[in-house]
């Protein structure tokens, strides 16, 4: 009987974690397309490779919110450890400890590390980005596969 009770807690916990994780991802593809689309902030490289590896998430995050399939984790981290791989780059691009000569960010487009790249008063969005992909993997982390059984 203890089992029941303990893999019906876990159960529970592990719907609430994918939600968060689904909201997250939500969250952060709505404000790229409202920064990009609605105030017209032109995204550089790096931040299309960010969106690259985002937007999908909200979408099968979603998909696994919805059918409480924790088994998602196979499919979401790859997505989203090379998502925060690009966005901890272009965070080191932002603080100034990788050179900007380096980046593959085109001569006439937008700057990876210029003013443009902040929000609410000063925050980096490459610094969200790679906060936002953090926050799902940790979550997924936490998520316990094989209790659905």
């Amino acid at each position: 009987m203890l089992d029941k009770v303990t893999s019906k807690s876990v159960e529970d916990w592990n719907s609430w974690w994918l939600f968060v994780a689904w909201l997250i991802a939500v969250g952060s593809t709505l404000a790229a397309l409202f920064i990009g689309e609605i105030v017209g902030q032109v995204p550089c490289n790096l931040c299309w490779f960010q969106r690259v590896f985002m937007f999908p998430l909200a979408i099968i995050l979603g998909i696994a919110a919805f059918r409480l399939d924790v088994g998602i984790r196979i499919y979401a981290l790859p997505l989203v450890l090379i998502g925060a791989a690009i966005a901890a780059f272009h965070t080191l691009i932002y603080f100034g400890l990788i050179d900007e000569g380096i980046t593959p960010c085109a001569r006439d487009g937008p700057s990876c590390a210029g003013a443009d790249m902040t929000i609410f008063g000063g925050v980096p969005l490459p610094l969200v980005s790679l906060l936002a992909f953090t926050a799902i993997g940790g979550i997924l982390a936490v998520c316990r596969p094989g209790v659905f059984k």
